[in-house]
């Protein structure tokens, strides 16, 4: 049997050891994305900080705002005092908008306004822009409109001492390859940036590492999520009890999307190029799926960023 001091010493090690498996938070500071519980029963803000805080994860993307604030049932003060009391960040919002709309150009950037705004009071200086939904007709005339107000969008967000960048997406303008280099092309690297997603890119067929080196320059944030087209073999069940068959669009995606580590991403090849570059800034575990939970993948998550990525860049 252990004596007291014993007892006290391997409990001070036990916790230690702990400490030593959460990110460093360094070069590289990691965050995580607010939309994986919306694939859960509601909760509220604080268990999800709870579970930033204990995991290392220690910014969020907020996603869904304004309504973000109805959603959780805070004001932006509320955040803010819980946010600070655990020493975590607000990073980013995943701004959308009908940017292809030269008619609703006024109302994104004023909504863009907002969320920037919302942002600052938080210390943030980058916003995650998601391209519209695939249009089907007049595809072309619509892809130079939304380059046209991803450059507007990005002239406003430099007025505010922001950087405004790409996040590419399943289904929508920017989805391909050669789409992600065309949107690139098209907008103006002085006024916007690039904040990639790695598992969307390598679904629609980008070789990540290939695109991260392309646009290592272009760099805002990062969403190290991975994936693998994966057959579903039953109907797909979200943690708040929705169900999508298996032979659906979204059971197919949803089967795809895996923790880091547990796809087929090479995310050591990233993280070589971002030490390369000494890159620093936030990379986002945007998770669409926890199979085992929300803490249970971010727990994981963190033990492959301590052993596989920080021994390369932390």
């Amino acid at each position: 049997m252990l004596t007291r001091r014993e007892a006290i010493a391997a409990f001070a090690v036990a916790t230690t050891q702990a400490a030593t498996r959460l990110p460093a938070n360094q070069n590289i500071k990691w965050a995580c994305s607010a939309a994986l519980w919306g694939h859960f029963k509601r909760v509220p803000l604080t268990e999800i900080l709870d579970i930033m805080k204990d995991t290392g994860f220690i910014g969020i993307r907020v996603t869904g705002f304004p309504g973000f604030l109805e959603t959780y049932g805070m004001t932006t003060a509320q955040i803010e005092k819980e946010v600070s009391k655990r020493n975590l960040n607000v990073v980013t919002i995943s701004f959308n908008g009908p940017s292809h709309d030269p008619g609703a150009r006024k109302k994104v950037l004023a909504d863009a306004k907002r969320a920037m705004e919302f942002l600052s009071i938080f210390g943030a200086k980058d916003l995650v822009v998601f391209s519209p939904s695939r249009q089907k007709e007049n595809f072309d005339m619509h892809f130079k409109n939304m380059c046209e107000g991803f450059n507007q969008i990005g002239e406003l967000a430099g007025s505010m001492g922001f950087r405004a960048g790409l996040h590419n997406h399943l289904n929508q303008m920017v989805e391909k390859p050669a789409e992600v280099d065309k949107c690139m092309a098209m907008t103006d690297p002085k006024l916007f940036w690039f904040s990639p997603d790695c598992a969307h890119l390598n679904l629609a067929g980008y070789n990540v590492p290939k695109a991260i080196e392309k646009y290592k320059d272009r760099l805002i944030t990062i969403d190290y999520k991975d994936s693998k087209w994966t057959t579903p073999t039953a109907d797909w069940v979200e943690g708040n009890g929705k169900v999508y068959t298996k032979d659906s669009e979204n059971a197919k995606f949803f089967n795809s999307i895996y923790d880091m580590g547990d796809g087929e991403i090479d995310f050591p090849g990233v993280h070589r190029i971002l030490k390369a570059n000494k890159w620093r800034g936030w990379l986002i575990s945007d998770l669409d799926t926890a199979r085992e939970g929300p803490r249970k993948s971010y727990e994981h998550q963190a033990d492959y960023v301590v052993s596989k990525l920080e021994p390369i860049y932390k």
